[in-house]
């Protein structure tokens, strides 16, 4: 992972070629520390390259998973991971119809790349997200409107495993410097957000089984 158990500072997964480069992500893990929100960088696979304490401690009660842990790969962990509902609230509707229209324009920027081929056979594995994929994704971007796909700026809700913030809401903001985004990296920080207490949904196992119908 990118970062360590306990809270300690984050470490370096991927590493750039280039000492200026390596010198620079040091210096920001340093910085990622120091944010209160959980906070993360990932390249164009959606692999963590840092992550802060606090992106840990969101994470902190998912359980084990082979290929998707929230601090590995952040798709794989919306798309595959059984206990995503557990703490991304609307789990289908706000986090995985998005991340697969992220991912649907990553195929058209990076479809040689090997590690998006891979998360495209790992959801063409998946009858109900394959459907969703092919089929019910672009209506639902035609209904919703681009708009509602960009991660910056938009409101999701999480289950925080902290009391003190619990059922809550996050706005997902881009904080991407140009040095960053110049080796290929976005930052995104959930800017947690104090919102009324909300039923916790039932934990499942299955993904996608809808693509609901927008609301007004």
């Amino acid at each position: 992972m990118a970062y360590q158990a306990g809270g300690q500072r984050s470490e370096l997964r991927p590493v750039p070629e280039g000492l200026e480069a390596q010198a620079y992500l040091q210096d920001y893990a340093t910085l990622l520390e120091a944010v209160p929100f959980p906070s993360v960088v990932l390249d164009h696979r959606w692999d963590v390259v840092l992550a802060n304490a606090a992106f840990a401690s969101l994470f902190r009660a998912v359980g084990p998973h082979p290929t998707a842990m929230p601090g590995d790969n952040f798709l794989r962990f919306v798309l595959f991971h059984p206990d995503a509902s557990s703490v991304l609230g609307e789990h289908e509707s706000r986090w995985c119809l998005p991340m697969l229209a992220h991912f649907a324009a990553a195929v058209e920027r990076h479809g040689h790349d090997h590690g998006i081929q891979a998360i495209r056979r790992d959801i063409a594995q998946d009858p109900i997200m394959d459907a969703a994929y092919r089929h019910g994704l672009p209506h639902w971007i035609r209904a919703v409107g681009e708009r509602a796909v960009e991660h910056d700026g938009s409101v999701r809700p999480l289950m925080h495993p902290d009391p003190r913030w619990g059922a809550t809401d996050c706005r997902l903001v881009d904080e991407t410097p140009s040095t960053l985004r110049d080796l290929g990296y976005t930052r995104l920080t959930l800017v947690l957000r104090t919102a009324p207490t909300r039923r916790r949904p039932r934990r499942t196992t299955a993904h996608l089984t809808v693509v609901p119908t927008p609301q007004a």
